[in-house]
């Protein structure tokens, strides 16, 4: 059976009851189960992950949309977090059964809709993107809805779907298809907003760091700390304890303690092995240790 993951961020982390509408798309659709949802006020942000048939998570993912939409407005929007429209991101994930070049027609498909339905420019970003360029999300996200304006008068930035105009309350949205990221936040016993952003720089690939890793520094106003934020796109590749040592190494060169770190939506079964392997110096372990995986199949018979 083929199976299908939905990752969508959301620019609305303070406003629960917004965000609680747009989750009720998901509890309520056919076929689809919620997997994870998480929001954030420093963020202003927040990110849903379901699964389930291709078919039924875009029909979900179109109400997903269609709600946040009509209850977000980017015109008043304020975060921590990068981003461009208030759904900020739609990645759609072969987990199952799935092709890459499935997956890419998908997001394809997807944004096509909603350029024609909801009249919003649509930028296609990682597996799916229509030019190298356009790749890298922060690229395609440059100067984020501020500068969005200006960047449609630009051909560089001419949607990939849905008009070339500027819709001041939705900004745009990006679409695509991907190998599953790790989303990773290392919070830091400090206020020090350019040290975090140093050690951001030092790890991410743009600068030289870790090949698959994506970073920012970010200020957390309400915890009084500082949070180094990435996105580990290849586990694989680039492994969570690598780069968590990394950081603390980093951090350590300042003074800085780690006070935690957090792990945002479904993470791979692959990337937790890794993270038992390393810490435990358990070299040898197997996903089939795992009691749970012995399991699946079984029909108790």
């Amino acid at each position: 059976m083929k199976a299908l993951m939905c990752v969508p961020n959301i620019s609305e982390g303070t406003d629960l009851g917004v965000v609680e509408k747009v989750v009720d798309t998901i509890k309520s659709a056919a076929g689809v189960m919620l997997l994870d949802y998480s929001s954030d006020g420093d963020h202003n942000r927040s990110v849903i992950s379901y699964i389930g048939a291709p078919d039924q998570v875009v029909a979900a993912t179109k109400n997903l949309v269609k709600t946040a939409v009509d209850f977000i407005d980017m015109r008043t929007h304020q975060g921590s977090h990068p981003r461009q429209g208030a759904v900020d991101v739609v990645p759609f994930i072969p987990v199952r059964g799935i092709l890459s070049e499935e997956g890419i027609a998908i997001a394809h498909d997807f944004g096509k809709w909603i350029g024609n339905e909801l009249k919003v420019p649509v930028y296609f970003y990682e597996d799916a993107a229509t030019r190298p360029e356009r790749q890298s999300l922060p690229k395609v996200r440059k100067g984020q809805y501020e500068a969005l304006k200006d960047k449609l008068k630009d051909p560089f930035y001419e949607p990939d779907e849905g008009p070339c105009q500027f819709v001041p309350k939705t900004g745009s949205i990006q679409v695509c298809s991907r190998f599953p990221l790790v989303a990773l936040n290392i919070n830091l016993a400090s206020t020090d907003l350019e040290m975090a952003q140093k050690i951001a720089k030092s790890v991410r690939h743009i600068n030289g760091g870790f090949r698959y890793v994506r970073g920012i520094g970010l200020a957390l106003g309400k915890e009084m700390q500082v949070q180094v934020s990435m996105n580990l796109v290849h586990y694989e590749k680039t492994p969570i304890p690598m780069v968590v040592e990394a950081v603390k190494r980093e951090a350590a060169r300042y003074g800085v303690n780690v006070v935690k770190s957090e792990l945002v939506g479904p993470v791979p079964m692959g990337a937790m092995a890794q993270v038992f392997s390393y810490y435990l110096q358990a070299h040898d372990f197997s996903m089939d240790q795992v009691l749970e995986n012995a399991l699946i199949g079984w029909s108790g018979e």
